[in-house]
């Protein structure tokens, strides 16, 4: 085992990352230490580069991200299988938790643990042990606590990266907004969480699945992954066009569901205006802090709606996600969701390029980094 690994460290937005080397720690008896094999460029992540809420970073730095596969490279002598049982080695390839709840507390008790307030974690730089925080790296310390489960030989990492996060939330995320056999679901954002979220909806049996976005290719790409109808915004630039066509898709009810993986709070009413008498509106993308949105109560009451907030998900879903991969592998075109990949050394240009907000187009779908 070397005794550094180079980081991807972050210090703010309007700055570049830096590769810094950074020790690898001793290892807990009870931890892993993985050697990361893709790390993604999620969403979220170009919410903390843009600067869209506010953050109090450590000095020195931040080490990020979290969408990523990698193969064991060090077990702590505890250590002996996944978190299903099954033995595990060093080179094994594994999908992993990037968030640990306490186990301990009224929410994990109350078996919430995917709201469990110790999961949301402040930045932590490279010098805090155990060094190796995020995804951006050659490394990532799973510590004690984190579950981890080998990855089904049929599976490439290409295919697995996104398991640990975008398609795990949206697994998690349409099971807590109460998407049933049959139902509808509306999806604003076809990003990399919006064209998964089109898939699980028709492993779920969705009967009718429509995407709003106001890229041409992200819509293209999500019919590929099963949406049946969608919307370009800027095609439709009226919001009660947009409404109107979703209750003529719906049988003129509405949808079941509804879903933001947009981001930007703007969407949320139109959203809700979406859904059916009794509809649930799923909230995951506006993760940025001090974003508001005007919104009018009354129709949540007089229209019996409801505003599903989620946050991360479950360890369990972790193998489910894995299993419907293997399902569905040849069903859905994931091999088109990552598109670019760049060197570590490359991590400036990737958030760059993979940059869409206030850009007519952009041509990356998913960008991997291979450290």
């Amino acid at each position: 085992m070397p005794s550094v690994g180079r980081a991807a460290v972050f210090f703010g937005p309007g700055k570049p990352f830096e590769i810094r080397e950074v020790p690898l720690p001793e290892i807990e008896p009870d931890a892993v230490l993985i050697k990361v094999s893709l790390a993604n460029v999620c969403g979220s992540d170009l919410h903390f580069w843009r600067g869209d809420a506010p953050l109090r970073l450590p000095e020195d730095g931040w080490i990020f991200g979290h969408e990523m596969t990698g193969r064991v490279a060090k077990l702590g002598r505890n250590v002996k299988t996944d978190s299903l049982g099954r033995p595990l080695r060093e080179g094994d390839r594994v999908a992993y938790t990037y968030f640990y709840p306490c186990g301990r507390c009224y929410v994990c008790l109350n078996k919430q643990p995917a709201a469990c307030p110790a999961k949301i974690e402040r930045p932590r730089g490279p010098s805090e042990f155990p060094h190796f925080h995020g995804a951006f790296a050659e490394y990532y310390y799973l510590r004690p606590g984190g579950a981890l489960f080998g990855v089904p030989d049929a599976l490439s990492d290409e295919l697995v990266s996104p398991v640990n996060c975008a398609l795990s939330q949206v697994i998690f995320g349409l099971q807590e907004a109460g998407l049933r056999f049959g139902g509808s679901v509306v999806i604003q954002g076809a990003g990399g969480l919006g064209v998964q979220a089109a898939a699980v909806a028709k492993d779920m049996g969705a009967s009718t699945v429509i995407v709003v976005d106001q890229l041409p290719g992200r819509l293209e790409l999500a019919r590929a992954f099963g949406a049946d109808h969608v919307i370009n915004v800027k095609e439709v630039a009226e919001r009660k066009e947009r409404v109107t066509l979703v209750r003529k898709w719906t049988g003129g009810m509405g949808a079941d569901v509804a879903c933001d993986f947009v981001g930007f709070p703007q969407v949320i009413p139109e959203g809700i205006e979406m859904l059916r008498p009794g509809g649930a509106y799923l909230e995951i993308g506006t993760i940025s802090r001090g974003a508001k949105v005007e919104l009018e109560p009354a129709t949540l009451v007089w229209g019996a709606k409801k505003i599903v907030g989620v946050i991360m998900y479950d360890a369990a879903v972790i193998p489910r996600a894995l299993d419907f991969l293997v399902r569905n592998r040849t069903r859905f075109p994931f091999d088109r969701l990552i598109s670019h990949k760049y060197p570590l050394e490359q991590i400036n240009q990737a958030f760059s390029e993979s940059e869409w907000h206030n850009r007519e187009t952009t041509k990356i779908s998913r960008a991997a980094l291979v450290p």
